[in-house]
Formats: C-alpha cells, sequence, structure tokens
C-alpha cells in the first residue's frame, strides 16, 4: 500500500502522483456505498501493482473541500474575473468568495480584460476593484498591470492553489502567461451570450514554480446552497470586523437597530454592492428547501 495526492480525475479515474510517478487507479467498491468521492488534491492510500492498475483503498482526512468546482486540501485560491466578454458580475464574486472563506481558502482576486475597456469605463472600473482590496481586504492583482505574473508567481511556491472563475474570464490565458509550456487550450467569447467556450473539462493539478495549480472549468452561475442563512453574515469579512460593534451579538445585518455592517454601508466603509449581494444571498437561503452536503471522505 503507497500514499500519493490525487493529481486528475477523469471518467472515474484517478491519476496519483508518487515521487514523481504518476499511477492510474479506480476507486474501491464500496465508495459509492459509503457516498465517498476522491477528489483532486486528496491524499490517498492506494495499492497498484503497476503505473496503469491500481485502486484507492482510502481517502484520507481533508482539511478542506470545495463543491465547485470540485477539488480537496487547496491553500488559495485565484478568482479570475474579466471586466468585458463576459461582464463583470460582483454578485457572483462575491459568491465564490463566499464558499472560499467557507472552507478557509485565501482568495486572490485577478482581474482580467481591463484593456479592453474605454478609458472612462478602465478608470472607474479600477477604482471598484481597488476597494475589494482597501475596504474588504483582499489581495487584488489586475493582469495588465507589468508586475503582475511576477505578483501571482511569487503567491505560487509550496502551495495548492486552485485558479476559478466564470467562463470566458481567462483562467487557461493566465496560467499560459505564468507557465508557458502549459500550453492549455483557450477559448472564444460567445457574443450571443457573451460567455466562453468552457475549455477546461476537468480539474488537474500541474507544476509552476514549485506550487501545485488546480485549472478548472468555468461556470455561468454560482449558487452557496449549503450554508445556514444564519452561518452566511460569518463569511463576509468586511462584516466580521465590526460586528462586535452592532447592538445585537447575533445580529442578522438585516432588519435588527443599530447594526454596524448597515452602517457601514451608509458611510462608505463597506461596499453597497457586497451588503446587497448578503442580503440577497441571505433571502435566497431562506426560502429554499433544505440541501443535505455529500458525505466527506476520510
Amino acid at each position: 500500500m503507497q500514499k500519493g495526492k490525487i493529481y486528475q480525475s477523469l471518467s472515474g479515474f484517478y491519476d496519483i502522483v508518487v515521487n514523481g510517478k504518476t499511477y492510474r487507479t479506480r476507486a474501491r467498491g464500496n465508495f459509492r456505498k459509503h457516498q465517498i468521492k476522491p477528489l483532486v488534491g486528496d491524499w490517498v492510500e492506494f495499492d497498484a501493482p503497476n503505473q496503469r492498475e491500481g485502486y484507492v483503498l482510502k481517502v484520507l482526512p481533508r482539511f478542506n473541500e470545495l463543491v465547485r468546482p470540485p477539488i480537496a486540501n487547496t491553500d488559495q485560491a485565484l478568482v479570475v474575473t474579466s471586466a468585458i466578454e463576459p461582464d463583470f458580475s460582483a454578485s457572483l464574486l462575491d459568491k465564490e468568495l463566499v464558499a472560499l472563506e467557507r472552507e478557509h481558502i485565501q482568495p486572490v482576486l485577478v482581474f482580467t480584460k481591463v484593456d479592453l475597456l474605454n478609458d472612462q469605463a478602465r478608470s472607474a472600473f479600477l477604482v471598484e476593484v481597488q476597494k475589494y482590496r482597501d475596504q474588504v481586504g483582499y489581495p487584488v492583482v489586475v493582469t495588465t498591470d507589468s508586475d503582475a505574473d511576477e505578483k501571482l508567481k511569487a503567491l505560487l511556491p509550496h502551495k495548492q492553489t486552485v485558479v476559478m472563475g466564470q467562463t470566458g474570464a481567462g483562467k487557461s490565458t493566465l496560467l499560459n502567461h505564468l507557465d508557458p509550456s502549459l500550453e492549455l487550450e483557450t477559448g472564444e467569447i460567445s457574443q450571443a451570450l457573451s460567455r466562453g467556450k468552457h475549455t477546461t473539462r476537468k480539474v488537474s493539478l500541474v507544476t509552476i514554480n514549485d506550487g501545485l495549480v488546480a485549472d478548472t472549468p468555468g461556470f455561468s452561475s454560482f449558487e452557496t446552497l449549503d450554508i445556514q442563512a444564519t452561518e452566511l453574515k460569518n463569511y463576509y469579512p468586511d462584516f466580521v470586523r465590526v460586528a462586535p460593534e452592532c447592538k445585537f451579538r447575533e445580529c442578522l445585518h438585516i432588519n435588527e437597530p443599530n447594526c454596524a455592517v448597515k452602517q457601514g454601508v451608509k458611510n462608505g466603509t463597506i461596499l453597497t454592492s457586497r451588503y446587497e449581494d448578503y442580503v440577497d444571498q441571505y433571502q435566497s437561503i431562506k426560502a429554499q428547501k433544505p440541501v443535505y452536503r455529500r458525505k466527506r471522505g476520510n
């Protein structure tokens, strides 16, 4: 029996890397019965007589797990968001950030295609995205900046990083910039739908600058459906910082009086768009039927 990390999952096969060797395996038969699904990034125990035939015997405990994209044991995420083609969506970005905060994954906001905006729109856009750095506290990288590639490369060593974002935002293009030897396929934008074509169809780990990086399939919508409505506020760090100043300890920042979050929106220290997205998500979660999470592998 050996121990290794899953680098790729495709059509029921799991590629496990140990000391530079890749073993193609399948999951043990009773995994499905126990609703255990191995994920890229999982550390597993497996048995393989050779590099083409083997079985995953056990999924070792995860320290985090994303459902979308499906990946485990991730340290940080490059959240790739385009300024245009497809158009910037603060709502989509905020939902992604909630999912990452829930799993204690450090987000790095990467904004692409800023050069496609006209001068006026570009200036306004850059003001808005820098608020995510100054008012929310997230690292922000704009790919048109001359030092963008070096900033991103410096984040990668000795970490597992997931690159995620909506379809057509430029995830594969970004990775090709960071390591041209990857030669990842990139897609055109559908003008009719303002959506990118899905060029990445699987999750797989590659090595860039001494770190493991996952290119993942894009999406056009994103829902945080398995979060309790009362928990949601905990995944907005800009809310968490001022929440002790609320009149009520368990303030949900919705209808309560003397709410520090709502006061922050009024005085401009909390982004109005972030607060509106929070209220929308809160109401959506309250209105939905219960969603039960798949059992985590362990």
